[in-house]
Formats: structure tokens, sequence, C-alpha cells
């Protein structure tokens, strides 16, 4: 185990403490909603067979959404991984908290300690506490290395993974960095790397075993399909008729993502668990078809940029007997969502100071309320912005007028309408002008190298069609 002094004292009291409010629990915790949030990393919105991908079954990701609720419009709050994150577990867009760039080393000019998840902003995790719930995160975290940013510390109570954002599916080192991080794990003596999202899905399964008696976050965090691109032989020999080798070895990682989805569904019926648990299966940001071979289709547009194939991605809520069956939802929402609806569900109350950017789904989605969640929604990520309002899109780069697109007739952005509709442009132009100037400066930025190469894949040219 790879834990420092102060972290390990911290889980100890959080074991404690976890233990006592288990002995104390009455009738009504056991009766809270448990909470799973599945997130795939750098998964291609067209690469599950229920978005029709001819290419890879996904029967079990596919059955969450026969089971529950598929949306869409399912977006995140921006485009690459460690913001993603930051928004999905606040609630709140980071960006009004600074977190506009991915996690990378520290730039000159920037103080290394903000270089993280601020202290000050509230986990899911931290949130639930109170309420009487055990957290566990089980994968990746990528909000921040060191001891002030730790799991440990913003609510979590069992970690089984590795902070940074990436790591090797088959091995990791006592010693290494980087994807060779070792293992860390505060409750066991983390085993060795066998396929990690197998080991994933053993940990997760683990974790709802043990805490089956009282309400539970699971934060299931997968990094498949994420670089690198690894995969198991018995998986590759599957889609050996596919002859691109990286599309063929992506095509097996997400096959065993999704074998890892249906351990956990399993888990959670043999459990008894199905009627008092809501699942969440979500993408941190869509595929980066430039490097893991994804694809987005009919999206265009891909991971790093403001499009939809960088932010609209696979998006499904799942409660049985709480939540309708099969029922496609059709109107935009966002990662941003779940802090506040687990928070209401948990038994808590959203306050004003809380000031998240999400609302609670639940109403919308049982008809208690006909409305839409969000008539509005923004983005900022490095050199691009974007507005969305009533299916319409703008976005803004440094380079260029702005893009106007109409979603409801373009959803693949094809035809840029600005001009054709100068007055609509502009209105969201400003729009979108206010709400950036409001925002604070970035706590850290990464490498200057990538503002040239997300500009350019603006102007890629992206699959807008399943391949066969």
């Amino acid at each position: 185990m790879k834990l420092s002094i102060p972290v390990l004292i911290t889980s100890l009291m959080q074991f404690v403490a976890t233990s006592e409010v288990n002995a104390g629990l009455t009738n009504s915790e056991k009766a809270k909603p448990n909470f799973v949030l599945i997130v795939a990393d750098d998964l291609g919105f067209a690469d599950l067979s229920m978005n029709g991908s001819q290419q890879i079954p996904t029967p079990n990701i596919d059955r969450l959404a026969q089971e529950g609720v598929n949306f869409t419009q399912g977006y995140v709050s921006a485009p690459v991984c460690a913001p993603s994150r930051a928004g999905l577990i606040t609630g709140k867009n980071q960006v009004k908290f600074g977190f506009d760039n991915n996690l990378a080393t520290n730039q000159p000019g920037f103080d290394p300690e903000f270089l993280g998840l601020p202290v000050t902003e509230k986990t899911i995790a931290d949130r639930l506490k109170p309420l009487g719930y055990v957290s566990g995160l089980i994968g990746k975290w990528h909000l921040g290395e060191g001891d002030r940013f730790h799991l440990l510390n913003r609510g979590f109570d069992e970690f089984w993974g590795y902070q940074g954002g990436g790591h090797d599916y088959f091995t990791s080192n006592p010693n290494g960095k980087g994807y060779l991080s070792p293992i860390e794990c505060n409750y066991k003596t983390p085993q060795p790397i066998t396929y990690i999202t197998d080991d994933k899905g053993d940990e997760c399964v683990n974790f709802i075993r043990r805490h089956k008696e009282q309400p539970f976050f699971l934060f299931a965090s997968f990094n498949a399909p994420h670089a690198p691109m690894q995969a198991t032989e018995a998986d590759l020999k599957l889609f050996s008729h596919i002859q691109n080798e990286k599309r063929r070895t992506y095509c097996a990682m997400v096959h065993r993502l999704d074998l890892n989805v249906g351990r956990i569904l399993e888990a959670l019926k043999n459990e008894g668990l199905e009627e008092n648990t809501l699942v969440v299966f979500i993408s941190d940001n869509g595929g980066p078809c430039d490097q893991n071979a994804s694809l987005n289709a009919p999206l265009n547009g891909q991971k790093g940029i403001l499009l939809e194939g960088g932010i609209r991605v696979p998006f499904i809520m799942k409660w049985k007997g709480q939540l309708p069956e099969d029922k496609t939802y059709r109107h935009p929402v966002i990662s941003l969502d779940f802090a506040p609806t687990f928070l209401e569900l948990a038994g808590g109350k959203i306050a004003e100071e809380d000031n998240f950017d999400g609302v609670n789904l639940i109403p919308f989605l049982t008809g208690q309320n006909l409305g839409k969640p969000h008539e509005t929604l923004n983005w900022r990520f490095t050199i691009s912005a974007a507005i969305q309002h009533e299916n319409w899109k703008l976005v803004r780069l440094p380079d260029r007028l702005p893009m106007l697109y109409n979603l409801t007739e373009d959803i693949s952005e094809q035809n840029d309408v600005a001009l054709q509709n100068i007055d609509r442009t502009k209105s969201m132009l400003k729009q979108l002008g206010e709400w950036d100037v409001s925002l604070p400066h970035p706590l850290f930025l990464e490498g200057a190298v990538w503002k040239k190469q997300q500009q350019d894949l603006y102007d890629a040219e992206y699959k807008l069609v399943q391949p066969n």
C-alpha cells in the first residue's frame, strides 16, 4: 500500500466513524437509496450497440437503458477527463471555481498548491457522509495528487485505485509513475493487477456485498477504453475480423467494460438491492477518435473540443420501480445534475449557498415536473466556449467567426448558419460573453502546446456514419 501517514490516519478515523454509523443505522437510513455511478473513460458515443454500433455488442449497458432512462441529449461539462469529473463530482460547472484545464504538470507562474479540485468545493461524498452514507471510489481519481486533494480527504471512505489520469491494464510498479503507478488501497493490501478492468469489477462487486446493509455511494471509475490500448488475448480474438489493429483493441476494451458493468448489475440483483439503487452510466467525455480509434457518429468532433462529439455522451439512469423503463428522454441534461439528484434523494436539502448548476432530475423523469431541466447550457474549455439555448448551439473560437448550429435539424453540425441568423448569433454571443467574463481566472493551465492541437481538431474530418 502506498498511502501517506496523514492519509492513513484519516482513513482509520473514517473507518471508525463508518463503523459507528453502521452500528446505529435507523430503519429510515437503511431505506435510503444507494447510488452507483459508473463512469467510462474516452468512450465514443457511437460505440455501444444501443447507439447503433454493429461492431461492438454491449448487452449489459444496453440492458441498463432498456430497464431505465436513456438520455439522448446527455452532456458533460468539459470535453476532457479532469474538468469533466470536477463538474460531475461537485454539481457545479468547474470553471466557476477555476478548473478550466485538464490536469498536467504545473506551469510557470502558477501555485502547485492549487493543482487539483479546490478544497473549498464539496464532493458528492462530502454531502452524503452526514446523511449516513459510506462512499467508495474504485479506479481513477484525476482530481489532484497529494494529501490536500486526496479523495480520502474529500468525503470518500474507501479507495482502490490511482490518483492520476490513466493506468496500464496489466501491471503496476511499487515505485512506478504515471501509467505504472502503484495501486492504492486503504482497506486491504491491493492484489496484483490481472486486467485492471476486471480488477475494478471485482472491487465494485465486493464493495456492494460489504455495504449492502447500509446506504452507499459507489463511484465505479473505469479507465476503459482510455489509452494505453491494451486488451486481453481472448477479447482480441472476438474481434479478429476487424482489420485496423487499434480499432480491434478498442472494441475488445469496450467489450470487457460492458462485461464488468454486467457484473455490477448482477451483484445488485443478487444482493436484493435493485429496487433501492439508482444506477448511472456515463462517459467522462466524447471519444478521442485520433487517439483510441473510437467513433462518435453521427456526432461531429471528438474529445478536446466543444462540438457535440466532445461533450454529448452515453447517459443512462436506472432505478427499478422508481423510474420508467425503456424511456427515451430528449431534453438536454448534464452530468452536473448528479450531485443535486443524489443529495435530495438521500434526504438532504439544496441550499442557495450550494450554488449548484445542476438540478434534481427525478421530478422531470417521473412527470412531476413537465418543464425542461435546463433552458441554457454553457461550456468553456481553454481556447473555446459554447452555449446551447432552445437547441441552437453557438461555438466561439479565437481564429474565426462564431459558428451556429440548429441541432434539431443538424445533429452532425455540418451547416454553420451563423450569418443566416445574425440576430440570434449576436444575442447568443453576448449571453455567452456575459457568462464568460463573470468567471474567475483559471487556477492552473495545461501546456500551451494543447491550444494549437485543440484548434486543429475543429478542422478535422470525422466519420459520421457507423461502419459495418
